[in-house]
């Protein structure tokens, strides 16, 4: 038996290109679950909200090991995308960052934490090329 592990990844990014389509929005969060090597349970179910001020998709999908959550606001400029990767399994952090690269951050912050052991944060080597321009 393989130990558990409890990863999490939250991550708060600025982005050009968000998702704004339900069925779109739960393939990609399907492609992120195959990327890392998590098996799927339940969903991806995904909703649009389009109440002003609130207007954008949640994703929610539950992976053996625990779930994967996406918020995103599409009316702020830029758009932000809220990820949370949450795993007893483990998986490569770069390669959530880089399944990222599709809605065009132009900045992400981010704590990647061992729940495990006392909430330890880890730093995380995301090798990932960011341009920010000056004005959205």
């Amino acid at each position: 038996m393989t130990p558990l592990v409890h990863k999490h990844v939250i991550i708060r990014a600025e982005v050009l290109n968000p998702p704004t389509i339900e069925k779109v929005a739960s393939e990609q969060v399907r492609d992120l679950i195959d990327r890392i090597g998590m098996r799927l349970l339940m969903g991806p179910y995904a909703k649009y909200v389009s109440v002003p001020g609130n207007r954008g998709l949640t994703v929610a999908a539950i992976i053996e090991t625990s779930h994967i959550v996406m918020h995103t606001w599409d009316e702020c400029k830029p758009a932000m995308v809220q990820l949370d990767v949450y795993t007893c399994g483990p998986f490569d952090p770069a390669v959530v960052f880089g399944w990222l690269q599709q809605y065009t951050p132009i900045k992400i912050d981010h704590k990647y934490i061992d729940r495990e052991h006392g909430l330890v944060e880890h730093p995380v080597n995301m090798q990932i090329t960011q341009t920010c321009p000056a004005k959205y």
